[in-house]
């Protein structure tokens, strides 16, 4: 079978390009090595992890935040295998739908694994045994990342455990020790701290939520306290061991340079995710991977091997989904001769605890780093009346424009749908806004996104109107 693009991973990245192909008129192929398409965002990351995210807010608020209202709730229960249940069904639907697409834009899917015997011609070898071939004049790798874990912390999959099964426990855990305060590992322990774990976050760094700017971290990890997530930072991890149903981590508290011990009924391993290539055979295809297992490419996303692409997480740069299929989106109208669009500095970075953190651009410890002036607006939540209405005054909005120029070069937030507003502030820097431009833009009131516009005069002229 003849193909103009093979595209191998069926996860954001992989099936985006694959649409977007179909879109363009390209005939193409999805090899996918799973019985379900959506890679690890829609069956055991992004879409999951939200799921329970969503389910434990409600018994959360519930819990603690109904009576506020004047509502009264009598004594709650969690049936935590329907709310697995209803996250089954979610991503199950979710799935599905990326089935539909797929018939929709005539991509033809190939179930099986897939690996280069040339720089044209893949091998899918499927369950059943049955192996076929096929041809593609243009290759995308899209075969995203697997979790990954630091020395003397073996991963058994049940005590010492991933995000993967993180989202599908037998119980909710008394306790939880949680190895890493990257996104994966805050997330996941809010949904079981706001269900009653005692989640305890260890992390190597001095902040949580390293990548994003250092104020969004502390505020953060402020709110995640109410909770009851406790953090140890400055930590370094030295072994876990399990016994029976409890598990003993020992690290060294570098602050106060001894080595301290943890026991819980579970280890969330979250300390990031590396590329997965396994089984590819890249070198049939004349592709040789990088120190750090990823693939290099040029600027086009293109490989040393000409034809063949790569995108997502196999690649450098973060590792998000929507970065996965902006990149995908990119490659194939480059395939089909349009001009290569993407922007990496506009790619915004989420948190989706509660409140959120959102981030995109430069932080502030970057901007110094490289020695450009710059001016900063802040806007806390608790200024904002609609956010005093909702009882969410937790969090800020801050806008970094520069100092000459006025144009915004990052904004930073934490606070009730974040995760939404920082799409108007991607939208502002794809168009090079000044912080002006946003401070003159009318916001309808009262909206939690009149914060943007309050960070945005402060930077502006610091003339908040709220504050």
């Amino acid at each position: 079978m003849e193909y103009d693009l093979i595209v191998i991973g069926s996860g954001p990245g992989g099936y985006v390009a694959a649409i977007r192909a179909g879109q363009l008129g390209l005939k193409t192929a999805l090899v996918e090595k799973y019985s379900t398409l959506g890679g690890t965002c829609l069956n055991v990351g992004c879409i999951p992890s939200k799921a329970l995210l969503d389910s434990s807010e409600h018994y959360h608020n519930a819990n603690k935040h109904f009576d506020t209202h004047g509502i009264g709730t009598g004594k709650l229960s969690i049936n935590f295998a329907k709310m697995l249940e209803r996250k089954n069904a979610v991503v199950s639907q979710t799935t599905q739908g990326i089935v539909g697409l797929m018939a929709k834009n005539k991509v033809d899917v190939h179930h099986g694994m897939g690996s280069f015997v040339d720089s044209q011609t893949i091998k899918i070898d499927s369950d059943n045994g049955e192996t076929k071939e096929i041809r593609g004049k243009k290759i995308i790798i899209a075969t995203g990342s697997k979790p990954f874990s630091i020395p003397g912390v073996e991963v058994d999959k049940k005590r010492v455990i991933t995000s993967t099964e993180a989202l599908g426990l037998p119980e909710i855990p008394k306790t939880m020790i949680v190895i890493g305060g990257g996104a994966i590992g805050l997330e996941l322990g809010s949904v079981y701290a706001r269900l009653g774990t005692k989640v305890q976050v260890v992390e190597y760094m001095d902040n949580i939520i390293p990548n994003m700017d250092k104020e969004c971290g502390r505020v953060l990890m402020r709110s995640l306290k109410k909770i009851g997530v406790e953090f140890f930072l400055k930590h370094a991890v030295k072994e876990v061991s399990v016994k029976g149903k409890t598990v003993t981590l020992k690290a060294d508290d570098l602050k106060k340079k001894k080595e301290v011990q943890f026991k819980g009924d579970y280890v969330l391993v979250a300390t990031g995710r590396k590329a997965f290539t396994k089984g590819l055979n890249l070198d049939a295809a004349g592709i040789t991977i990088d120190s750090r297992g990823k693939v290099p490419v040029n600027n086009v996303c293109e490989t040393s091997s000409p034809g063949i692409f790569a995108i997502g997480d196999v690649v450098e740069g973060v590792m998000l989904a929507h970065k996965a299929e902006e990149e995908g989106v990119a490659v194939v109208e480059y395939i089909a001769g349009q001009p290569f669009h993407l922007n990496h500095n506009t790619i915004p970075g989420v948190v989706y605890t509660w409140p959120e953190a959102a981030a995109v651009g430069k932080t502030e410890e970057e901007l110094k780093k490289a020695g450009i002036s710059y001016k900063s607006g802040s806007f806390p939540f608790k200024a904002s009346g609609r956010a005093r209405a909702a009882e969410e005054t937790d969090g800020f909005v801050k806008i970094l424009s520069d100092k000459e120029t006025d144009e915004i070069l990052g904004v930073h937030m934490v606070g009730p749908r974040a995760a939404d507003m920082i799409g108007e502030c991607v939208v502002a820097m794809e168009y090079r806004a000044s912080a002006e431009d946003i401070g003159r833009i009318c916001h309808a009131h009262p909206t939690f996104s009149e914060a943007i516009k309050e960070a945005a005069l402060g930077a502006t002229d610091n003339r908040a109107l709220h504050i």
